[in-house]
């Protein structure tokens, strides 16, 4: 009982990015707006799509989801990193670290998941458009979203229930700006072997089989793309595909860079580095690259703005009579 209730009082220190108080200012500033415009956009696409019935399609129903999940990453990460730019002790419980490895484990998880729902909706709509409705229901829809956040949820429990085996001793200090597994693993004096098994086992499997599914969809849709005989469709087309695909593979890229590489490659300054495009550059992308980019989420933004301007207009011209 001892060693349990030493372990979970225990506190860690996270090193961040810099001690020197000026690009501390810098980094606070600049990690403050990425914050504001990526709540703004994932959060701003969500109520669009729940407000907005054209947009209840299992594209954006998907969609919807993995701008949920980024803001759950956002607000998983980011709060705790700008209040440690300002902190003397820059100190992290253990009840906080495991809840911030949860949330962050869970959004990246289920982001694969959806990733890959999105690409198999994209190949029947592209491939198969006839067929679209049968093979593309509402009912496969949601019994994917279910089977999304099942996954993420699993691998969640799973990594904190192994973190919280492990006893912490010597030094506290985390060299990152987060609490991860694999800093974590080097404070432990227990050998984290079944922990890293685990990661390699049930995260890989994960990865690997949702980048299969990403990987087929595209090759499909690129192999019906140049069957196309009109250049401005297929222009179009590719531009489109290229920029999904390019989010894509940053994000399945960082994600497999950190996590499956051998034990023996893995360097502490490297996994910060990289860490920064899954849990902040992907967030903030994603509402540019899947929205921004799409003409149906254009148009009903813009007639939301027309309608705004026009009961604004209709106020202004009925409150001279009211006077």
């Amino acid at each position: 009982m001892t060693k349990d209730n030493h372990s979970l009082s225990i506190e860690f220190i996270l090193l961040g990015f810099t001690d020197n108080p000026n690009m501390k200012t810098l980094l606070f500033v600049l990690f403050f707006a990425i914050y504001l415009i990526t709540m703004v956009g994932n959060l701003g696409l969500v109520a669009l799509i729940v407000m907005e019935r054209r947009l209840h399609t299992p594209m954006y129903i998907f969609l919807g989801n993995l701008a949920l999940m980024d803001s759950c990453c956002s607000c998983a990460i980011i709060p705790k990193m700008l209040e440690n730019f300002f902190s003397k002790d820059r100190l992290i419980s253990l009840y906080e670290c495991m809840g911030q490895f949860y949330f962050l484990c869970l959004a990246e998880t289920a982001d694969c998941f959806l990733l890959a729902a999105m690409a198999y909706d994209r190949y029947v709509a592209i491939c198969c458009p006839l067929q679209y409705h049968s093979m593309m229901s509402k009912k496969l829809c949601v019994q994917m979203i279910i089977g999304t956040y099942i996954g993420g949820h699993l691998d969640s429990i799973i990594q904190v229930f192994l973190l919280l085996r492990l006893n912490f001793c010597g030094s506290h200090k985390i060299n990152h700006f987060f609490c991860d597994v694999l800093p974590l693993y080097k404070l432990s004096c227990i050998d984290p072997y079944i922990n890293e098994l685990m990661i390699f086992i049930y995260s890989g499997s994960v990865q690997i089989f949702t980048i299969t599914i990403v990987l087929i969809s595209y090759l499909c849709i690129l192999f019906t793309i140049f069957q196309m005989k009109s250049k401005e469709g297929r222009g179009k087309a590719l531009s489109t595909c290229a920029s999904h695909f390019l989010s894509v593979s940053i994000f399945y890229g960082s994600l497999l860079f950190t996590y499956i590489r051998p034990s023996s490659m893995k360097e502490e300054g490297t996994n910060t580095t990289v860490a920064i495009f899954y849990t902040v550059v992907i967030p903030i992308l994603n509402p540019f690259i899947y929205s921004l980019r799409n003409k149906e989420v254009v148009n009903v933004m813009k007639r939301i703005v027309k309608k705004r301007k026009s009961y604004h207009n209709q106020k202004q011209v009925s409150s001279p009579g009211i006077s």
